[in-house]
């Protein structure tokens, strides 16, 4: 709550400068300041957050990169709020100085650390941490701008009127923490689905400088030469034409970069509600590429030795009744129903945006068979742990945790001992539940902590992993942004309840055809994918 105006105490110092000199009210002036603290307040979180989300994008690791953000910004604010002393005689005209210059820096830095990470991410030698130090760089200076506002908004409120420092602070704060929390709530709802990052950002710095140039220009003007007003003015036009500049030029932008990221295949790409969805290929013969915020989850030629390698294991026993955990590309069902016996299939996936491409788009609704379209396949949108909660009783043969790697942040809690435990729960007497634990040579320690977490939940568990093809990326969800000399693999967990592992013999007697479309011939190559049974020993040692 702002509180009322308050005298200086007895005793307090005078003000080093005399009071301001507004064309309104002092009441409406300091009203009118809040409200530019909380516009700001709310830009500054956002260009925090945009930061955040793209080196998650792009670099990966997410709590690794927030870090990083977060502790950088803010140790730049406590520098840039020590550095603002020395404006403080010159608040108003430093004061602008400052919006122009944060809402160029803040509204471009998407921009530019996309660009960084789409042309030149790839040199290798002393730019192989080039993305990583534009984004500390962007922190930093974000953050000193960020700092100098408030000691310079401090000058400005108090000269409208003196008010003792407590009161002052509180009506400050007041303003600058519920402007954070409003930019805090705009960036996920309003701005990244409606806007993207880029526009986002673009408009969030031009709502930054028209402002910061309002308040110093409107109600602080008197208080500037004419030469301070008309260096601000021009300054802050030339912000907006740059900003606008590169708001019309964003969408060209965006594609020659995703293009220089993705390949030149590039048909579809879409921010849902979850996630940023990129289809390349999959149409004229090209080989088909699924990206899910950055990462690759489909790959070309291993596709179908991916999917068959996660299902067909898993389906030895009884598999009347299948649940598949994520999979709302549907490239999972597609393996499930190539088997007979095969009555139903439950689809859980968070994303409905990847389900409705799965279902519309020509290259991945082929690429799936059709799946989705079959009447035996049933899709439910739901987070598949509390799903899981919420259902009882056994009731599905095999569960297929068609997940993202366990070395995203995001999915940790679909590698944990609840998890697991209640997979078991809906597991039949005779059921099997089939995991992919990420890459094995990369990184075994990973790997054989998912297979103690299932054994530690109640579970047997038979290790084995399946070679990629040696070329581009690989496929499944585990590829990052770094490349490796390591063996392209992918590391699969085949488990049952009990003490007894499971036989990983590959079952011969599915059908081989699909309730629409046919197999290509990536398929037909990949009926020869060859389990490989792994013992812990032979590449970690067993306690992990």
């Amino acid at each position: 709550m702002i509180e009322p105006h308050a005298p200086a105490p007895p005793g307090a110092p005078p003000s080093r400068t005399g009071p301001a000199r507004l064309p309104v009210r002092p009441g409406t002036g300091r009203f009118l300041v809040l409200v530019c603290v909380f516009v700001c307040a709310a830009c500054g979180l956002v260009y925090e957050l945009e930061l955040v989300a793209f080196a998650s994008y792009l670099i990966g690791d997410s709590v690794t990169q927030a870090s990083v953000v977060l502790s950088v910004m803010v140790f730049a604010m406590g520098i840039g709020s020590l550095a603002a002393k020395r404006l403080r005689w010159h608040a108003a005209a430093g004061f602008g100085a400052v919006e122009s210059v944060l809402a160029l820096v803040g509204g471009c830095s998407a921009m530019a650390l996309y660009a960084v990470f789409a042309w030149t991410a790839g040199w290798g030698g002393m730019w192989a941490d080039g993305p990583r130090c534009l984004l500390v760089a962007f922190s930093l200076a974000i953050g000193l701008l960020i700092g100098a506002e408030v000691p310079l908004l401090m000058e400005l409120i108090q000269r409208i009127r003196r008010q003792d420092a407590g009161g002052a602070v509180a009506d400050l704060f007041a303003a600058d923490y519920v402007g954070a929390l409003v930019g805090g709530l705009a960036f996920p709802f309003l701005l990244l689905p409606f806007l993207g990052q880029l526009t986002g950002a673009l408009l969030t710095g031009t709502v930054n400088v028209v402002a910061g140039g309002a308040l110093v220009l409107g109600l602080f003007r008197r208080d500037l030469t004419r030469r301070a007003r008309w260096t601000l003015l021009l300054a802050g036009l030339t912000v907006l034409g740059v900003l606008a500049s590169a708001a019309a030029l964003a969408g060209d932008f965006e594609r020659a970069a995703r293009h220089a990221v993705y390949g030149t295949d590039v048909r579809v790409a879409v921010q849902t509600d979850v996630q940023e969805v990129v289809l390349s290929g999959g149409t004229g013969g090209r080989p088909l590429d699924l990206f899910l915020d950055g990462r690759l989850r489909v790959g070309g030629r291993d596709v179908h030795r991916y999917h068959e390698a996660l299902v067909r294991p898993a389906l030895t026993g009884p598999h009347a009744r299948v649940l598949i955990l994520g999979g709302g590309d549907g490239l999972a069902a597609r393996e499930v129903l190539r088997h007979r016996g095969v009555r139903r299939v439950d689809i859980l996936e968070l994303d409905p945006g990847l389900v409705d491409l799965a279902r519309r788009d020509p290259g991945l609704s082929a690429a799936n068979g059709h799946a989705l379209a079959d009447p035996r396949v049933h899709v439910t949108t739901a987070d598949a742990l509390a799903w899981l909660r919420g259902a009882r009783g056994p009731a599905y043969d095999v569960v297929v945790a068609d997940l993202p790697d366990p070395g995203i942040t995001a999915s940790t809690k679909l590698y944990s001992q609840e998890f697991y435990g209640l997979a078991r729960r809906v597991l039949t007497r005779d059921g099997r539940l089939v995991v992919h634990a990420g890459p094995v040579t990369p990184r075994p320690r990973a790997f054989w902590t998912v297979a103690a977490t299932l054994r530690t939940a109640g579970f047997a568990v038979s290790p084995y992993r399946v070679l990629g093809h040696d070329s581009g990326f690989a496929a499944g969800p585990d590829r990052s942004t770094e490349t490796s000399r390591a063996p392209r693999d992918w590391g699969f967990l085949l488990a049952a309840p009990g003490t007894t592992p499971p036989d990983l013999r590959v079952p011969r007697d599915h059908s081989g055809t699909l309730t629409q479309g046919q197999l290509t011939a990536d398929a037909r190559a990949a009926e020869g994918t060859r389990v490989e049974g792994l013992a812990a020993s032979t590449l970690v040692h067993p306690r992990y």
